[in-house]
């Protein structure tokens, strides 16, 4: 699966960005003989009983076993032998086995799994000339199960561009039930586009150095299609004209990522499985980045430099496309309605926790996205995002409306966004390092914010413990208190500021 960077481009500023966790009180556990069957044997049985699938027809993807011995165990879940799309879900239960409550999940289901409908005929309603097909049990987000056929598809745009969809065409009447975007993106030193000179971690071959870092899982980073290598372990110049000062950015960047989530959240990797990832700069004179769950990656293109935009590999980015592939192994977040606004939202929210964390002196840490990859330097005018006011982007929106689930998954992003800052920072008026911030509140309510070092790990906490592929802003809320729950105490001010954010934002229970 691909996530973009962001959905459109203006002239004046781009208008849109186109596991087991393991967190302080929280203990990550894997799946093992002497540890794990308990808590998966024990939702296997609640997770019969409440209707959520025969114990055949579930997979655990996670486990998370809290300080008191409770648990959270997440399943995907089949039908017949049909994967269940929008069918996984959180059993929450106590230490003794006993659940608590659930999140997410399609009930029974009865539905006949024999298509009146051709895989060819599927491939035409997705307006596809060719791409993979899968016989799917899709839930949609109205909670509505039809058998229906996976099309997905991938390719380039005219720009280069990386491109592709994934489609679910129902397998008894032919009709296109959803359709989504799947494009989502030993020491030396660099000197990059973005970040200053830094050190970056390589690797000595025979002859040279490369772009291989292996202290983080094996991060490569490549120019194009090639692997960067280089004589003395010196890196770019600073400049565009050194094809090696985009690649110091992106290589920068990716480790920072890993040391974020590794050092904040206990995370090991994008997978939580050590294994690293791989960068592609130069990928194409296009003005976004993406990541790729099918080849584990980012791409990022060079920007317009008509319009004054680099290379995207500014350290926000970075963030934010790893965050897809996070996003992706543990809520899995729909890329479609509020769950798709939910999973940019992350991605966002993460990018920004990672600019902090740096605290790279070239790249103040801020609440906007995408500044530093203008000529024109000026985080009140040209950027990406920006989280204390989203719609200054002229097309996000700042609270929830009935419609934010029809909007482009980079706008209706700016709900979760702004209750975010909110958490963070609070309502009104202040500069922090240098940039002006005004964030209003949907009904005048007044926020004090927590700090992001607190907001952080609710939102973390939220993504890998109660979230699930379907969830939207209501569901965000309840995940969120939860999770301020779970880690401050329930009458804590953590909690009452995660729910008076939302009122903020227009999120009420």
């Amino acid at each position: 699966m691909k996530r973009s960077f962001r959905a459109g481009l203006a002239v004046a500023a781009i208008a849109a960005f186109a596991g087991l966790t393991n967190l302080s009180g929280v203990q990550a556990a894997a799946p093992s003989a002497d540890q794990a069957p308990s808590p998966i044997g024990a939702a296997r049985a609640n997770a019969a009983k409440l209707g959520l699938g025969g114990s055949d027809d579930l997979k655990p993807r996670d486990v998370v076993v809290d300080a008191d011995g409770s648990s959270h165990v997440r399943f995907d879940r089949t039908y017949q032998g049909l994967p269940v799309v929008g069918g996984d879900f959180v059993v929450h239960q106590t230490k003794a086995g006993s659940v608590r409550s659930t999140s997410g999940g399609a009930g029974a289901l009865s539905l006949s799994t024999k298509p009146t409908v051709s895989a060819s005929t599927a491939l035409a309603a997705a307006k596809q000339k060719s791409g993979k097909q899968q016989l799917v049990v899709f839930v949609t987000n109205a909670g509505q199960s039809r058998l229906a056929y996976k099309v997905t598809s991938s390719g380039r745009k005219a720009d280069g561009q990386p491109t592709g969809t994934e489609t679910y065409v129902d397998a008894q009447n032919g009709k296109v039930l959803d359709s989504w975007s799947t494009v989502q993106d030993d020491l030396g030193s660099g000197s990059g586009l973005y970040v200053g000179t830094v050190g970056l971690d390589t690797t000595k071959g025979a002859t040279s150095y490369s772009m291989v870092d292996p202290v983080r899982g094996g991060n490569a980073t490549y120019n194009a299609g090639v692997l960067f290598t280089d004589a003395d372990n010196v890196w770019g110049t600073g400049s565009n004209s050194n094809a090696q000062s985009a690649g110091v950015d992106a290589h920068y960047g990716i480790a920072k990522t890993w040391d974020y989530y590794k050092s904040v959240h206990g995370r090991n990797g994008i997978a939580n499985d050590g294994v690293g990832a791989k960068s592609y700069v130069h990928d194409g004179a296009y003005v976004n980045a993406s990541w790729s769950d099918a080849c584990f990656c980012m791409k990022y293109g060079d920007g317009d430099p008509s319009q004054g935009i680099g290379p995207l590999v500014e350290l926000d980015i970075a963030g934010h496309e790893m965050s897809h592939g996070i996003t992706s192994r543990t809520a899995g977040l729909r890329y479609s309605g509020e769950s798709g606004g939910l999973n940019e939202s992350t991605s966002d929210i993460f990018g920004t926790a990672v600019e902090w964390y740096a605290a790279n002196a070239s790249d103040s840490p801020d609440y906007v996205l995408g500044e530093e990859i203008y000529a024109d330097y000026n985080p009140a005018t040209n950027y990406i995002r920006r989280l204390d006011k989203p719609s200054l982007d002229g097309a996000s929106a700042d609270s929830w409306s009935r419609n934010v689930g029809r909007l482009n998954v980079h706008y209706s992003s700016g709900v979760g966004n702004h209750f975010f800052y909110l958490l963070s920072e609070g309502s009104g008026a202040k500069t922090i390092n240098g940039v002006a911030y005004n964030s209003p509140t949907a009904n005048g309510v007044t926020v004090t914010g927590i700090g992001i070092s607190k907001a952080e790990k609710i939102w973390y906490r939220a993504l890998t413990t109660y979230l699930t592929s379907r969830s939207d802003y209501k569901a965000a809320r309840a995940a969120t208190l939860s999770a301020a729950t779970d880690l401050y105490g329930a009458n804590s001010v953590e909690a009452q500021t995660v729910a008076k954010a939302w009122t903020g934002v227009n999120v009420v229970g």
